[in-house]
C-alpha cells in the first residue's frame, strides 16, 4: 500500500496463506501513497539514449546534429539515488521533461517515475526550456530527487512498471495496438550488426558456414511454407518477473484509510512456492495494517525486488536485453501497423490493458487537465503556427504531424468502437444504418445513403466512394497549405465490412442547422447556390495549384453565382471564426471515361478502348497525378506549337512571304507518340533556339511582345486549351458534367472548351499513361500494393485496372510482362473479393465473427468442395429473440444467411463483379482453375485478401489442396483489424533537401549530395521522429553512398536502420522489405560477414517467393546475388542451381540478347571455371561473348574481357585435356602438371556483385572524380532529361558497368 509520508511507501505485510501452500506463486498485495509531482509518459525518450550509450553512436548524433541549426549541444552530470552520477549529453532546445524520459528508459533509473530534478537545491520545472535555466551549463550537477506520490503518479508509476515488464513481449505488436509492430532482423543477424568489429570476422573460418538453404528456398520447390514468415525470436520467450500485477478489488480506498495517505491497493503474483501478500488483506477480507515484516520503498521495483528474489534477478535481466535491443526496435511508429498472420499467444492478466480498453484514454488526455482533446483546435493551431524560417517551419510541420498521429488513433479507436456497437448514437431514433456518432470529440458517420442524399449519383456505391474522395480533397488542399483556409481532420476506417468516416467538429456546427451555416456552395448538388467574397479570395489562391477554374453557375432564380470549387464543396465559418471547408469529394475534375453522358462523344483514343463505360457510381474524377502529368504533357506541347510556328515565321522572312499558319491543332503536332518529343527537338538546333524564344514569351505578360510573336502566343494557347490567351495556363471547371449544376448562357463558348479538355485529359489517360506504365520497366511490382502504387504514380485509378491488364495481354512483348499480368490479376480478383466480403460481413453477427470469416475463405482458397459452415451453438436459440437484437448492427440483414455460401456461388460472383467493375473477363470458376490459369499462388492470394480486409489469422500451415477437409476452421482466425485512410503530413523541407541531394548524386557530386543527404534526414526525424517511410528510403540512400565511398561500416549501419525501419513501418514482408534486405546482404558481404550475408538472402528470397513467386525478374537479380555468395564459399554446386535459374529468368524478361543475359552466363561460366568443367564453362562464355559482341560491337571493353576469358578457358580446357590423354597412355606413372585451380577470391567475387547491383566503386582522387563527373554530365545529356528523378531511387548512382542500359 502507498502511504502518506515524504517518501511513497510502498508497505507490504508479508503472510504465508496455508491453504495455498501448493501453489507455485508468490503474491502480494500492494497499498500505493501519496507524493506531487507531474511528468509525461511520452514515447520520444526511446529514440534519444544517453551517452552511455546503449545505442549506436549514430542515433546519438541525430538528436544534437539537429540543433546544428539552432545551437550546439553540452553535458550535463545527473546524480540519481543509490546510483553513480553520469554525463548526459542535451541541447538548450529540449525542455526538462526530455531528461526525465531519458532517465525513464536508461536502465539503471528506468523504475523511477515520481521525481524531480534539482540544481542547487532549486526543483526545476518541466516544462521549461534548458536555454532557460539560470545557471545550467556544461558540467552541471543536477539531482534526482523522489518526490511524494499522488493517485495519478502512482497510475502512472503501476503503467510504467507494467511497460518495462512487458518490453520484450511481442504480443502488442501481435494485437495492433500502442503503434508497435514486429521486426525480424535481429534473428538473421545474430543481434547488432554494429558490433561485427569487436566480433572475430567470420569470413576467415569458411568451413564452419552451414550454406544450404531450407528446401522451400531453393530454386524450383513448389513449397510455400507460411510459418517461417515469423522465425522465433529467442528473444520473445520472456523473462518470467511476475505472474500478476493488477489493482485490488478493495480500491478505492475508504476514507478513514485516505486520512492514513493510502492511494491505492495492487495484488501481485510472482514466480515462488508461496503465495503471498504484502497487507493483511485476503481475497474477502479487509486488513489494511501493514504485515510483519513490513517493507518500505519509493519504487515498486526495489519493493518487489526485496520481496522476491526471483523478481530481482528476471527483473535485472530483462532491463539487459531491453537495453540490448537496437532502439529501432522499440520506439513506437507514427502510425498503426497491423500484421495479418500471428502466433497463438497466451492472454496474460493486464490491469493496464483492462483500464485502457474501458476509458477513453488516448495519446495524452490524462495529462490535459479535466478535459478530452479537442481535436478540431489542436489541428487547426498547429496549422496556424508562425513558417517565415526553418526552425519555425520544423516546429510547425513536427506539430502538424503529430497532432495528425494521434488523430488518426484516436479515429480509429472511435470507428472501431461505433461498430462494435459501444458507442451511443447522437439520434438513437433512427434506422441504424442513418445513425451518427460522437465519440472523444471526433464525429462519425456511416458510409451509406442517408435520406437519399447521393440517389442521383449511385445510392450507397456512391456513398461508400465519396469519404475517399472527399479525403483525396483534404489531402490536396492541405499541401497547398494557405493561410487562413481550414480543412477538418478526416480519416476514413473500413472495419468490418462497414465504412466510417470520422472528423474534427467545427465549433458551433451541432447548434445549427445546415442551411443557415453554409454560406459558401451548396447543400442540395447545385439546386440552391450561394457564394462568399471572404472564401472567393482563399480559393483562388489554391486555383492555381490544383488547377481549378474560377467559373460561374446559376442558382435557383438563375442569377450567376461565382465560385471557385465544385458546388458541393461547401464553406462554413465556425464559432471561432475560421473559415472551413468540407466536401472536397469533387476536388478534381470527372472522369469522362466512366462517365456516360448522353449527347456527348468521347475522342476517338477513349472509344477504341469501349469508353465511355457505365461506373457504379458518378463520383469517378480524375486523380491529381493525372492533372498534373496532363498539363505537363500540354506545356511541353505548347512550347513545341510555339516554336515551330516561330521557325515558320523565320522561314517566311527568308523566303519574302508571310503566310503564317492558319491554325494548328495539338495533334497536328503529336502525331509522334508524346513521350518521344524530347528526342526530337535535340535533332533541330533551330528548333531549340526557337523554344527559348517561346520560353520567353511565354513569362512574358504580354506586353512587350510584338503583334506577330502575341499571335504565335495566341495561337498555341488555344490549340492546348489554356483558359488564357496571353500565356500557358490549364485549369479545369469541377462542375461540368455534374447532375443539377447549370451555367449562365454567357459562358456556354468557356464551357464547351472544357468539356473537350476533360475528353482530352480522359484520353491522354488512355493513350499515353497506360502505355507508358506498361513500358516502364523501372516500376516492378511485386505485390498488389506496389502495383497500385505504380498505377496511382502516373494518375491511373485502379477502377482502369481491367484496361492495363488488356493492354498487357494484347503486347507482342506480353512473355515479358508476364508478372505484371499475374500480379493484376491477383490484384483484380482480390479486390473483387473484398467487395463481396464487404457486404458478407455485413450481415454477421458478432458472435458468429470467426465462423463467417473462416468459411468465407474456405470458400475462396480452399479446393474442398463443399465448405460448410458451422453456426455457433447459441444461434438457434437468439433467433426467436433477434427481431428486438436486431438494431444492434448496422445495417442489420438475416444473420445466419452468411452460411449459405458455397465456393462455387462464390466464384460466379467474382467472376461477375470483375465484369460489372472493371469489365475484365475472368476464366475461371475455381480456386484451383485460377491458380491453373494465370500461374497464380493461393499463399499470395491469402495475404492479399488478408492486408486488404484487415482479417489476421494463425501462423501454421495451411492445406489448401485437400479435397477431404476445408483449410480453415474457426480457431485459425484470430482477429480483424481496421483499414485506415488518412493524410500523410509532408516535411517539405527535408524533402527538398533529399530531392536536391539525389540530384547531385546523380551528377556525381557524391560529397555535397552525401551532406544535403546527412542534412535531409536530420530534418525528417526533427518533423517525423525517429520512424517514418521517408527516414527509410533517405537512410537506403546514404547507405548507398557511404558504399560507394568506400566506408563499410557506416553503409552496413545505415542500412541495418533501413531494413529495422521498413519491417516496422511497412511490414516484414513489404516489397520495400525485401529490396533493403538484399542491400543490407551486400553489405554484409563487403564487410566480410559471409553467413549473415547468406541468411539475409535466404530471408529476401523466402518472403519474395510468398509475396509473389519465383517468376519476377528480381528473383533474377536476387538468385545472381545468392549464386555469387556461394561461389565465394565455394559452393558450387549450390551456386550454380541459383545462377542458372538468374540466367533461365533473365532469358525470359529480358530477351535471349539482353546484356542481363550476357553478365548471366559470364557467372554462370565461372562457377563451372571453378568446378574444373570446362567445356560447360566454355560454351557460357561463348553465348556472354556473341551478345557483348552484337550489342556494343568488338571494340568495347566488355567484349575484349570476354574474348580475354575465353582464351584463358580455353588453354586451362586443353591443359587438362592432355593431363587425362597422359594419364590414358601411362597409367598410374604419368607425369602429371599440376593444374592451376583457383577458388575465387572475395575481390573478385564483391566486384561481380557490385556489377550486378548496379554499382560502380570510385576511387576517390581528384582526378577520377573529374572525369566521373564529365562522364555522368555526359550521360545525363544523353538521357532524356525528361525523366523525373524519384522514381529512380534505387537505381540511382551510375547504374551499370559502363554498358548502355538495355531494356
Amino acid at each position: 500500500m502507498v502511504r502518506s509520508s515524504r517518501k511513497l511507501s510502498l508497505v507490504y505485510n508479508l503472510y504465508s496463506e496455508r491453504k495455498h501452500s501448493g501453489m507455485s506463486k508468490h503474491s502480494a498485495s500492494a497499498v500505493v501513497m501519496n507524493g506531487d509531482a507531474g511528468h509525461d509518459q511520452a514515447e520520444e525518450a526511446e529514440s534519444k539514449q544517453d551517452s552511455s550509450g546503449d545505442a549506436d553512436p549514430g542515433d546519438d548524433g541525430n538528436e544534437q546534429e539537429v540543433i546544428v541549426i539552432q545551437d550546439t549541444g553540452f553535458t550535463v552530470k545527473i546524480q540519481a539515488p543509490g546510483t553513480e552520477p553520469f554525463d548526459l549529453q542535451v541541447s538548450p532546445q529540449e525542455m526538462v521533461q526530455e531528461i526525465h524520459q531519458v532517465l525513464m528508459d536508461r536502465e539503471d533509473t528506468c523504475h523511477r517515475t515520481c521525481f524531480s530534478l534539482q540544481l542547487d537545491g532549486n526543483v526545476l520545472d518541466n516544462f521549461a526550456e534548458l536555454k532557460s535555466i539560470e545557471g545550467l551549463q556544461e558540467g552541471s550537477l543536477l539531482k534526482v530527487v523522489e518526490e511524494p506520490y499522488t493517485v495519478r503518479e502512482a497510475r502512472i508509476h503501476v503503467r510504467h512498471i507494467r511497460d518495462l515488464l512487458k518490453s520484450l513481449d511481442p504480443s502488442d505488436a501481435y494485437n495492433g495496438v500502442d503503434c508497435n509492430s514486429l521486426s525480424f532482423l535481429s534473428v538473421f543477424t545474430d543481434g547488432d550488426l554494429g558490433d561485427s568489429g569487436k566480433r572475430k570476422k567470420k569470413g576467415s573460418e569458411l568451413e564452419q558456414i552451414d550454406c544450404t538453404p531450407p528446401e522451400h528456398i531453393l530454386p524450383g520447390s513448389k513449397e510455400r511454407p507460411l510459418v517461417p514468415l515469423q522465425p522465433q525470436n529467442k528473444d520473445w520467450k520472456p523473462l518470467q518477473c511476475l505472474k500478476v500485477l493488477t489493482m485490488s478489488g478493495w480500491n478505492p480506498p475508504p476514507g478513514n484509510r485516505k486520512m492514513h495517505g493510502d492511494l491505492m491497493y495492487l495484488i501481485f503474483i510472482s514466480y515462488i512456492s508461496h503465495l503471498y501478500t504484502t497487507q493483511g488483506s485476503t481475497t474477502y477480507t479487509f486488513n489494511p495494517k501493514p504485515a510483519n515484516p513490513s517493507f518500505l520503498s519509493h519504487s515498486l521495483v526495489e519493493l518487489l525486488s526485496q520481496i522476491s528474489p526471483a523478481f530481482k534477478k528476471n527483473f535485472t535481466a530483462l532491463q539487459k536485453k531491453r537495453v540490448q535491443r537496437h532502439p529501432f526496435e522499440r520506439i513506437a511508429t507514427p502510425f498503426q501497423v497491423y500484421s495479418w498472420t500471428a502466433p497463438q499467444i497466451d492472454h496474460a492478466m493486464d490491469c493496464v490493458r483492462a483500464e485502457d480498453a474501458y476509458t477513453s484514454r488516448l495519446g495524452y488526455e490524462e495529462h490535459i487537465p479535466g478535459q478530452t482533446r479537442d481535436w478540431n483546435e489542436e489541428l487547426q493551431t498547429t496549422r496556424e503556427l508562425p513558417r517565415k524560417n526553418l526552425p519555425e517551419r520544423l516546429l510547425r510541420e513536427r506539430a502538424i504531424f503529430k497532432v495528425h498521429s494521434d488523430f488518426a488513433a484516436a479515429a480509429t479507436r472511435g470507428a472501431m468502437a461505433v461498430i462494435d456497437g459501444n458507442v451511443m448514437a447522437i439520434n438513437p431514433g433512427e434506422e441504424t444504418r442513418m445513425q451518427m456518432f460522437i465519440w472523444n470529440n471526433i464525429f462519425f458517420s456511416l458510409g451509406f445513403d442517408v435520406r437519399d442524399h447521393y440517389k442521383e449519383l449511385g445510392g450507397d456505391a456512391a456513398a461508400h466512394a465519396a469519404p475517399t474522395n472527399d479525403l483525396n480533397g483534404v489531402r490536396a488542399y492541405g499541401a497547398v497549405d494557405v493561410e487562413g483556409l481550414y480543412t477538418l481532420g478526416t480519416v476514413v476506417v473500413d472495419y468490418r465490412g462497414y465504412r466510417v468516416t470520422a472528423q474534427s467538429i467545427i465549433p458551433g456546427i451541432l447548434e445549427r442547422e445546415q442551411e443557415q451555416s453554409v454560406i459558401y456552395g451548396s447543400i442540395d448538388f447545385g439546386k440552391t447556390v450561394v457564394s462568399h467574397p471572404k472564401y472567393l479570395e482563399l480559393l483562388e489562391k489554391t486555383s492555381r495549384p490544383l488547377k481549378v477554374q474560377r467559373h460561374c453557375v446559376l442558382n435557383e432564380k438563375d442569377t450567376a453565382v461565382e465560385l471557385c470549387s465544385s458546388v458541393e464543396c461547401k464553406g462554413i465559418i465556425g464559432n471561432d471564426g475560421r473559415h472551413y471547408i468540407l466536401d472536397l469529394l469533387r476536388t478534381f475534375p470527372p472522369d469522362l471515361n466512366f462517365l456516360p453522358v448522353e449527347g456527348e462523344e468521347l475522342s476517338p483514343e477513349s472509344q477504341k478502348q469501349g469508353f465511355p463505360r457505365q461506373h457504379r457510381h458518378r463520383l469517378a474524377c480524375l486523380r491529381q497525378e493525372l492533372i498534373e502529368a496532363f498539363v505537363e504533357h500540354r506545356y511541353l506541347l505548347f512550347m513545341k506549337m510555339a516554336a515551330l510556328q516561330l521557325m515558320q515565321q523565320k522561314a517566311n522572312k527568308e523566303s519574302k512571304t508571310a503566310a503564317l499558319p492558319e491554325s494548328i491543332s495539338p495533334e497536328s503536332v503529336s502525331d509522334s507518340n508524346p513521350l518521344e518529343g524530347k528526342e526530337a527537338d535535340e535533332a533541330i538546333p533551330e528548333l531549340a533556339q526557337a523554344k527559348e524564344l517561346a520560353e520567353s514569351l511565354a513569362a512574358d505578360d504580354g506586353s512587350g511582345i510584338d503583334p506577330k510573336s502575341r499571335e504565335v502566343v495566341l495561337n498555341a494557347c488555344k490549340a492546348v486549351g489554356s483558359i488564357s490567351n496571353t500565356s500557358f495556363d490549364i485549369r479545369f471547371n469541377p462542375d461540368i458534367f455534374s447532375p443539377g449544376v447549370r451555367f449562365p448562357e454567357d459562358s456556354a463558348e468557356e464551357i464547351q472548351k472544357q468539356k473537350q479538355l476533360l475528353k482530352d485529359a480522359a484520353a491522354f489517360l488512355v493513350s499515353c499513361q497506360i502505355p507508358s506504365l506498361v513500358s516502364d520497366h523501372t516500376a516492378l511490382p511485386m505485390d498488389g500494393a506496389t502495383l497500385t502504387e505504380a498505377l496511382h504514380q502516373r494518375g491511373i485509378n485502379v477502377r482502369y485496372l481491367g484496361n492495363v491488364l488488356e493492354f498487357v495481354d494484347k503486347m507482342p512483348a506480353k512473355p515479358q510482362l508476364e508478372h505484371v499480368y499475374r500480379i493484376g490479376i491477383t490484384e483484380l480478383i482480390t479486390r473483387c473479393t473484398k467487395h463481396i466480403f464487404k457486404t458478407y460481413l455485413q450481415g454477421v453477427e458478432l458472435s458468429a465473427l470467426s465462423a463467417a470469416v473462416s468459411h468465407f475463405l474456405n470458400c475462396f482458397l480452399s479446393s474442398f468442395p463443399d465448405a460448410v459452415a458451422h453456426l455457433p451453438a447459441d444461434e438457434l436459440v437468439s433467433r426467436k429473440k433477434n427481431k428486438r437484437r436486431r438494431n444492434r448492427v448496422p445495417g442489420g440483414g438475416d444473420n445466419t444467411a452468411w452460411a449459405s455460401l458455397t465456393p462455387s456461388e462464390l466464384w460466379k460472383n467474382i467472376a461477375s463483379e470483375a465484369l460489372s467493375y472493371y469489365h475484365f473477363t475472368l476464366q475461371c470458376e475455381s480456386a484451383d482453375q485460377a491458380v491453373e490459369k494465370y500461374g497464380l499462388q493461393k499463399i499470395t492470394l491469402l495475404r492479399e485478401i488478408s492486408v486488404k480486409t484487415g482479417i489476421q489469422i494463425l501462423i501454421k500451415e495451411y492445406n489448401f489442396d485437400s479435397r477431404h477437409k476445408p483449410a480453415f476452421t474457426e480457431e485459425d482466425i484470430l482477429n480483424i483489424f481496421p483499414v485506415v485512410k488518412h493524410v500523410n503530413p509532408k516535411a517539405s523541407d527535408a524533402f527538398h533537401f533529399f530531392q536536391s541531394g539525389q540530384a547531385k548524386v546523380q551528377q556525381g557530386f557524391l560529397k555535397e549530395g552525401c551532406e544535403l543527404i546527412n542534412e535531409a534526414l536530420n530534418l525528417f526525424n526533427n518533423v517525423y521522429g525517429a520512424m517514418h517511410v521517408e527516414i527509410c528510403a533517405c537512410l537506403r540512400l546514404l547507405a548507398r553512398l557511404n558504399y560507394i565511398i568506400g566506408d563499410h561500416p557506416e553503409a552496413l549501419s545505415n542500412q541495418q536502420k533501413a531494413v529495422l525501419m521498413s519491417e516496422r513501418v511497412l511490414g516484414i514482408e513489404h516489397p520495400n522489405t525485401i529490396q533493403e534486405y538484399m542491400h543490407l546482404a551486400l553489405y554484409c558481404f563487403a564487410n566480410g560477414q559471409l553467413s549473415t550475408a547468406l541468411k539475409l538472402l535466404y530471408r529476401a528470397r523466402y518472403l519474395m517467393l510468398l509475396v509473389c513467386g519465383e517468376d519476377h525478374p528480381e528473383m533474377a537479380l536476387l538468385d545472381s546475388n545468392i549464386g555469387l555468395v556461394l561461389h565465394g564459399v565455394m559452393e558450387y554446386d549450390l551456386s550454380l542451381r541459383f545462377l542458372e535459374n538468374a540466367l533461365s529468368i533473365n532469358s525470359k524478361y529480358h530477351g535471349p540478347r539482353s546484356l542481363k543475359v550476357a553478365l548471366s552466363n559470364h557467372l554462370v561460366a565461372r562457377v563451372y571455371e571453378s568446378k574444373a568443367e570446362f567445356r560447360s564453362a566454355l560454351q557460357h562464355e561463348k553465348e556472354g561473348y556473341t551478345i557483348y559482341k552484337n550489342q556494343v560491337g568488338e571494340a568495347h571493353e566488355k567484349t575484349k574481357e570476354s574474348s580475354e576469358y575465353l582464351k584463358y578457358l580455353t588453354q586451362q580446357a586443353v591443359a587438362l585435356q592432355r593431363t587425362m590423354n597422359e594419364i590414358y597412355k601411362n597409367g598410374s606413372n604419368a607425369s602429371i602438371m599440376p593444374l592451376k585451380f583457383t577458388a575465387p577470391s572475395m575481390a573478385s567475387v564483391l566486384e561481380q556483385l557490385n556489377i550486378i547491383n548496379g554499382i560502380i566503386f570510385i576511387p576517390l582522387s581528384q582526378k577520377d572524380l573529374e572525369n566521373l563527373k564529365a562522364e555522368v554530365q555526359r550521360r545525363q545529356q544523353l538521357q532524356d532529361s525528361g525523366k523525373a528523378e524519384e522514381h529512380q531511387e534505387d537505381s540511382q548512382l551510375v547504374l551499370d558497368d559502363k554498358l548502355p542500359v538495355d531494356d
